[in-house]
């Protein structure tokens, strides 16, 4: 049995996972280029492992194959990786310290946060000392040291609660793994570009096989060209305009110019798209384009809602986060549903009255459902700490959570690599019970959770199930996974807490990210200071809209069960009205369009082998992103963005 825990190996992961932190704030932050750890598919951790499977490795194979790492070594450090990118940028790492600080700093007498906001903040989870707020956006005068101080008291206070909360979600993964991959066969697109990328050559070749078969193979630098080339010249023309770059998106008026119709070629989403289903991907583009349609008749028709449920998910069309919301709890309760025997025998894992094989688990289900138990007490214990209710926290945690797994859900099954919620679960908390009739101090409270539960375009849940799914053919051998993966999130997080403070008072924060140090950290005090100037009451079409989602997305599952004809997969339905897909149907439509295609003339072999120029897709742009973050800080360009999306 291969060895896949090593010292070297955990070593690796480690620095890296590190590494990663200053890899990503050079280039979000003070390149402002790409993002290089936004997704679910962080172009760090892929650019990264390409040049360790394809340059560093090759050179110790070269210099003694012995010394080389395995295959097995290789993915733990992948993993590792994956769950640190989804800490280190939008996950965490550049929300947590502006929005803790933003009161102090933004407060003035026009927004009114100190007699609304402030006050209500509990003081010892946020910074309150001005002078070092206002060094932190604007940079600290020379001769003065950074005042770690006041940072450590809060962080101290933060981080143990984010490492239980992250804790639990993983039990929740660890709990599922065997139902999403064993029993239900998920397909986990984002998964299968780096374990090709490690994957040996056959064997029988009468030469050495230096490299693996994947990096051989002339389809994927086809794609990989294509998507590098693309790149390129996008980055050429910011430092010359008069070298053309590729225009990637065009945007057609529709519905008598009150919206956009999107159309955008994203290499990252037609390569790991192209690997999902197809009735996956053809539920995808197909409810984005009939949302769209709805959005367009509803704006022409003056059909809308007023109600305020912040920016995120889909701000302005509360109706719509709505239906998303009963979709959510329809997927949930038919989930649990079908897993009912699994977790049935998890239950008797826990209390100890049957024996389950757990060997294949990262920990045993026992210690997973304990686990959970005992770590969302905690995780309550601290919430009500934070301002909340006992009430509204376990109902903040329960909706929190929901969106977590069906989020999760939908990235291993569809491989987006990018992809928010109709709604955040703080929002769904104000609109079902009213401002009015939440306490000032709780509503306050429920601000701080855009720390680490609001734009969810990548959190540690989606990492921890994709590699528990690139990890499970090392079946015996993933004991030490969970503790790998824990260490790689919670040496990011120090990691990136200490990178962005240096960044931040050295530079000042103004002048870092426009988004994470001046709108972010705004919006949910922008958000709670409204509701409690302009109190709301239970939105009753809000519960209408939830009632409606739970019924369609129901009548979906149910139709998709009963009928093998029925082409519409219920998650299209679930992510629909999303803004994302929103910019994403086109590049989804081609990946469905091409596939069907290939399926249709040319079988399952054509596919099998066409499947490696689509991999070369995004690993090209990836990579290319990454190369020029290094030469961007050289030459010290700003603003070259070659990835977003």
């Amino acid at each position: 049995m291969e060895r896949v825990f090593t010292l070297r190996s955990f070593l690796t992961g480690i620095i890296l996972s590190i590494f990663i932190a200053f890899y990503d704030h050079v280039s979000s932050d003070i390149n402002n280029g790409s993002y290089l750890a936004i997704d679910h598919m962080p172009v760090a951790a892929i650019t990264l492992f390409f040049f360790l499977t394809f340059v560093v490795n090759t050179l110790l194979k070269r210099i003694n194959k012995n010394i080389a790492f395995r295959q097995g070594e290789l993915l733990l450090v992948y993993c590792m990786m994956l769950v640190a990118c989804s800490v280190t940028e939008m996950g965490l790492g550049s929300q947590i310290l502006p929005i803790i600080s933003a009161p102090t700093y933004y407060a003035n007498p026009q927004n009114e946060w100190g007699s609304l906001i402030v006050p209500h903040l509990r003081k010892q989870l946020i910074v309150t000392d001005p002078d070092a707020v206002t060094y932190f956006f604007e940079g600290l005068p020379k001769g003065m040291s950074i005042p770690w101080g006041v940072w450590i008291k809060p962080l101290s206070l933060w981080i143990p609660f984010l490492l239980v909360f992250y804790f639990c979600t993983i039990c929740i993964a660890v709990m599922l793994r065997k139902q999403w991959i064993e029993r239900e066969k998920l397909v986990y697109p984002l998964t299968i570009l780096p374990v090709e990328m490690v994957k040996e050559q056959e064997p029988g070749g009468k030469k050495k096989a230096y490299l693996p078969g994947f990096f051989k193979n002339p389809l994927m630098w086809l794609g990989f060209g294509i998507a590098f080339l693309a790149g390129t010249m996008i980055a050429l023309h910011a430092y010359n305009e008069i070298i053309p770059a590729p225009k990637l998106q065009q945007n057609i008026p529709v519905f008598r110019g009150t919206q956009n119709l999107t159309f955008r070629v994203s290499f990252p989403v037609i390569g790991f798209v192209y690997l999902a289903n197809l009735e996956v991907s053809f539920s995808l583009w197909f409810f984005s384009l009939l949302f769209q349609v709805i959005k367009g008749i509803f704006n022409i028709t003056g059909i809308s809602s007023t109600e305020n449920i912040g920016i995120y998910g889909c701000a302005g069309y509360a109706i719509f986060a709505h239906l998303g919301t009963g979709a959510m709890l329809a997927m949930i309760a038919y989930s649990l549903y079908i897993a009912r025997s699994h977790f049935r025998d998890i239950w008797r894992s826990a209390i100890g009255r049957a024996s389950v094989d757990d060997s294949g688990e990262i920990m045993s289900y026992k210690t997973a459902f304990w686990g959970f138990i005992v770590g969302s007490l905690l995780v309550l214990g601290w919430l009500k700490y934070s301002g909340l209710s006992l009430t509204i926290g376990l109902v903040f945690y329960l909706f929190a959570l929901i969106i977590f797994l069906v989020l999760t859900r939908i990235v291993c099954e569809a491989g987006i690599p990018t992809l928010v919620a109709t709604i955040i679960s703080s929002s769904i908390i104000v609109s079902m019970w009213g401002s009015k009739n939440i306490p000032v101090s709780v509503l306050v409270a429920l601000g701080l959770t855009y720390v680490y539960s609001a734009d969810l375009r990548t959190f540690p849940m989606v990492a921890g199930s994709m590699s528990l799914k690139i990890m499970d053919r090392f079946s015996r051998t993933k004991k030490y996974l969970f503790w790998a993966i824990m260490t790689a999130i919670f040496v990011n997080i120090v990691a990136t807490m200490f990178f962005l403070l240096k960044i931040s008072y050295k530079y000042g924060g103004i002048n870092l990210n426009s988004w994470f140090f001046k709108g972010g950290p705004q919006a949910p005090y922008t958000y709670i200071a409204d509701l409690i100037k302009n109190p709301t009451d239970s939105n009753t079409i809000g519960w209408l809209c939830r009632g409606i989602g739970l019924v369609v997305m129901s009548g979906l599952m149910f139709m998709r069960q009963q009928f093998l004809w029925w082409p519409l997969h219920p998650i299209g339905f679930v992510i629909g009205p999303v803004w994302l897909m929103d910019m994403l149907w086109f590049s989804i439509f081609i990946a469905w369009l091409i596939k069907k295609i290939i399926l249709k003339y040319g079988g399952a072999r054509a596919y099998e082998k066409s499947k490696y120029f689509f991999l070369g897709l995004p690993l090209g742009l990836y990579t290319c992103a990454g190369i020029w973050v290094l030469i961007d800080f050289l030459a010290k360009k700003h603003g070259n963005i070659i990835f977003w999306i």
